[in-house]
């Protein structure tokens, strides 16, 4: 079900270096996965529209005055909740489809919960971002259609990553393309007027936003639920599937985790803080049942000390799926996490701790103290086992008293039959679980197991000597831990560098049009040196020299010479184009940076059905004041942009126009001899 079919697309496509698919993404692929997240896009809208429509009735309901039309009214209300109730349930459905994420290989365990990826509607940004690059860059926007082109074919690809390494690395490096976007074409003064829009993947609710923010938040969210994908995907039957499985839920946790210290105030249910703790509870609680399983591949022997270790490992599982259930059954991720999970998060936990409790009754019943045992390790072990035995029993005498350990391991098994009954209950009570075979089939044979061992053992006074067992400490030999997403190693290249370094050429920064500045290099004579590294700045101008007067000013960036762009050459690299071959003509073109303060912080407009003002983004944007002085120098000290909160918030108005050009200085008649000479490259000022 789950083996990708061969996609319905020419031969050609699929040959080497002609491949027309980004690396990591094959829309063609017609997948179970695929065909599901496509179910879960179709249910996105139904609920849209569902939503729309219970808005509508509701407001209805306020404005109308008339008993019958509120009636009528009402009575639509309640159809249109009851529908969008059942396309809740079925979009829950989509999100415990274990047929579709789980191994293909015949395993018989416990199925893992992944997260399904949210889905997304079209962005255009060519008009936007070629619009911004004649306005803010002053270049010609047509120059750019390649590079615009690739960001929405990157886009678009992201939508459908493979399940693989191949496809989180798809991700990441969107994820970082946006950091470039961001910086070259959001400044913090307005909003650019392109709509973000996100579907939340538990409730089908969608989310838009004219901010970047969001998008940068759903594509961790993806990376994140890829990663889960990739574990339930692994073959827990091998040691290398299940350390792969550990490894990606540890990755997803890492990223779960990053995803809400980052972005604190995300508009959708699925990334609120309360949430995105609760996903990351519940992926460390997968890895440590992985690494349970992996203990356990080998085979559990009938051993003292192994069965000691391997019950801890169950306790520090049920340990963890127990705080995992805490965590869902309260609001407000009560409200939204889906039924089924909580169940299985129950289910799971009830189910470990009965193994751990069966196991702790194998080692006393069937394990006696022998002349010549490690009394010691033994006595250690099992006083490391409980926090206080039961009242009247140590553990040397215990062990030495095959009466005692009857007893306490027979009061194990009580515990371990009454933990699997309730397994059993709470997976009945829940419709989605009811339908998990291999789950079933788990429960019930774990459960047949202790009742077996327990009626070998059951003797007729039993009911005079019933003892309490009890609880037993949690240990494991590998404790899980959050993977950081590692960023660093995804090589993501600028699709605009052509604009220029980031550090000067980006969207905070504002500076004149190009000024062609056409001078005479008399006898090797600038008239000024050059500093900086990419781009190259004029330093210490003479201010009556042929380049001062053709209009150059001292702090210029030199952004081109003779048709040359220069915006990434290094000082050494412009001086022997400033040389040009001998020639005394130069002409170049500079660009000035303004100096601009920023004023009063904008809310940013979220457009949010059905959802809370708590989960509201609030993004900051800051205005700038455009009115500079021509009449003086361009201060050489850049003003930083200051994020200082203040009262009273004014709101921005954009305007769509080019920045003035500074005004010409005088030509002066007469020029003086130049202190200044044409410099190499070893004596250039850096």
């Amino acid at each position: 079900m789950t083996d990708a079919l061969l996609p319905a697309a020419p031969q050609p496509l699929e040959k080497e270096g002609d491949c027309y698919f980004r690396k990591g993404c094959n829309p063609l692929a017609q997948t179970g996965r695929s065909k599901l997240q496509n179910q879960r896009a179709a249910l996105n809208q139904q609920i849209l529209k569902a939503v729309r429509m219970r808005t509508g009735a509701e407001n209805l309901l306020k404005a109308a005055t008339n008993h019958k039309v509120r009636e009528q009214v009402r009575l639509e209300l309640s159809f249109v909740n009851s529908d969008l109730q059942m396309l809740k349930e079925e979009l829950e459905g989509l999100n415990i489809s274990v047929g579709v994420y789980q191994s293909t290989e015949e395993a018989f365990t416990i199925p893992l919960i992944p997260l399904g990826l949210k889905e997304t509607k079209d962005v255009d940004f060519s008009v936007v971002l070629k619009d911004f690059i004649l306005e803010h860059y002053s270049e010609d926007s047509y120059l750019y259609e390649d590079e615009i082109a690739d960001l929405m074919d990157l886009r678009q690809a992201c939508r459908t990553p493979s399940r693989d390494e191949a496809g989180v690395e798809l991700l990441m490096s969107y994820f970082i393309q946006l950091g470039f976007v961001e910086s070259r074409f959001f400044p913090p003064t307005r909003q650019m007027g392109l709509l973000f829009t996100w579907y939340d993947s538990l409730t089908g609710v969608p989310v838009s936003q004219q901010n970047l923010l969001l998008e940068k938040a759903s594509i961790l969210f993806n990376i994140g639920a890829l990663y889960t994908q990739i574990g339930t995907r692994c073959d827990r039957q091998t040691q290398a599937g299940l350390e792969s499985a550990v490894d990606a839920f540890q990755r997803a946790a890492g990223v779960l985790n990053h995803l809400k210290e980052t972005f604190t105030h995300t508009p959708s249910y699925d990334m609120s803080p309360a949430m995105l703790s609760v996903l990351v509870k519940m992926m460390l609680a997968q890895a440590q049942e992985n690494v349970f399983e992996k203990i356990c591949l080998p085979g559990i022997r009938n051993e003292f000390f192994m069965l000691v270790k391997v019950a801890q490992e169950a306790a520090k599982v049920g340990e963890v799926y127990r705080q995992l259930h805490a965590a869902m059954s309260q609001a407000p991720v009560k409200e939204n996490i889906p039924y089924s999970w909580a169940s299985l998060a129950c289910v799971k936990a009830h189910h470990y701790g009965a193994l751990a409790h069966y196991f702790v009754a194998t080692l006393l019943i069937d394990h006696q103290l022998k002349p010549g045992a490690d009394e010691d390790h033994q006595e250690k072990c099992l006083s490391q086992l409980y926090d206080h035995m039961p009242e009247g029993l140590t553990p040397l005498a215990t062990l030495k008293n095959g009466h005692q350990r009857r007893l306490l391991g027979k009061s194990h098994l009580r515990r371990a039959i009454a933990h699997h009954e309730e397994s059993v209950r709470e997976a009945s009570l829940c419709k989605k679980l009811r339908h998990i075979d291999v789950l079933q089939e788990v429960l019930s044979a774990a459960h047949q197991r202790s009742r077996l061992k327990y009626a070998q053992h059951q003797e007729d006074d039993e009911l005079l000597n019933l003892m309490d067992a009890p609880d037993i400490i949690s240990k494991t030999e590998q404790e899980v831990e959050i993977i950081l997403p590692q960023f660093s190693k995804v090589t993501a290249t600028d699709f605009f560098q052509k604009l220029g370094p980031l550090s000067v050429f980006s969207a905070n920064k504002k500076w004149t049009p190009p000024r062609s500045i056409h001078f005479t290099a008399e006898e090797g004579d600038l008239g000024f040196t050059l500093r900086g590294n990419s781009p190259v700045q004029v330093h210490f101008l003479d201010p009556y020299c042929s380049a001062a007067l053709a209009g150059a000013k001292e702090g210029d960036y030199i952004v081109s010479i003779r048709d040359v762009d220069c915006k990434w050459l290094t000082v050494s690299e412009v001086m022997k184009l400033l040389k040009g071959k001998g020639k005394d003509d130069v002409e170049m073109k500079v660009v000035s940076l303004l100096d601009f303060t920023s004023s009063m912080h904008n809310k940013c407009a979220t457009y949010s059905v059905g959802m809370q003002k708590t989960y509201s983004m609030i993004c900051l944007a800051i205005d700038d004041d455009d009115k500079t002085d021509k009449t003086k120098k361009i201060s050489k000290k850049l003003s930083f942009l200051s994020w200082g909160t203040n009262k009273n918030r004014q709101k921005s108005a954009s305007t769509l126009c080019l920045p003035s050009v500074g005004v010409a200085r005088p030509q002066v008649k007469k020029k003086l001899p130049s202190p200044f000479s044409l410099l190499n490259s070893d004596s250039s000022l850096y």
